[in-house]
């Protein structure tokens, strides 16, 4: 695959962008955004898909880090 054109640049993140707050919209629930999503797969490359998914994964884990805190894991078999 040739790598994309400012346009077609500029639509991927558009709609990644439209897909990313329809999933704001409705908490998470993919399944009233499949519109948005077939639209997003198909205009983006898919490695360029995988990349922000996993960019989106780890925003909304950072962000959950950073306002709410985190507990650290306490080891069962801790060596004394």
């Amino acid at each position: 695959m040739s790598f994309p054109n400012k346009e077609q640049r500029q639509r991927c993140w558009d709609l990644r962008d439209k897909y990313w707050g329809c999933l704001d919209k409705n908490n998470d629930d993919a399944t009233k955004c499949r519109d948005y999503r077939n639209m997003y797969e198909t205009e983006c490359p898919s490695q360029w898909v995988k990349h922000f998914d996993r960019k989106r994964l780890y925003l909304q884990f950072k962000d959950k880090i950073e306002n709410e805190g985190y507990e650290p894991i306490e080891e069962e078999n801790k060596k004394s």
